[in-house]
């Protein structure tokens, strides 16, 4: 990771699907990467979910991103104002939101997301993604 909280990472590969992970924790962004990384897929993770738009809004990562994952809660901006944010440059791009507070679902209504709470499983986890980025 960098002083801005975004991994550094090369080129994906042509068979890679590249996804957007976003959490504020690092043991649980860690986590998660190595999860998806194991299921073949290219994981750019960033703490930060502000410069992490800032990025994503400047076309700034190395492989056109298929899938966003990320936290509800996190400081600076909240997942629902990440998305209400990217939804407006990018209103149809799958979204992935992960949160302890089921209450935190209300606020994702009309955004055309998946919401999972946590705990969520590897298999859980990877279930969802499959199911987003399948063609």
């Amino acid at each position: 990771m960098d002083l801005n909280g975004t991994e550094r990472v090369e080129e994906a590969k042509a068979d890679e699907t590249a996804i957007l992970l976003i959490d504020d924790n690092a043991v649980q962004a860690a986590t998660r990467q190595t999860i998806l990384k194991r299921a073949g897929y290219f994981v750019i993770a960033a703490l930060n979910p502000v410069r992490a738009l800032e990025q994503f809004q400047a076309n700034d990562f190395p492989a056109e991103i298929k899938l966003v994952i990320t936290d509800h809660l996190m400081p600076g901006m909240t997942g629902s104002e990440f998305v209400g944010e990217l939804r407006k440059s990018h209103p149809v791009l799958p979204v992935l939101v992960i949160s302890g507070l089921e209450e935190a679902e209300e606020q994702y209504v009309g955004m055309n997301v998946m919401f999972r709470r946590k705990p969520l499983l590897p298999d859980h986890l990877l279930a969802s993604v499959h199911s987003l980025v399948r063609v």
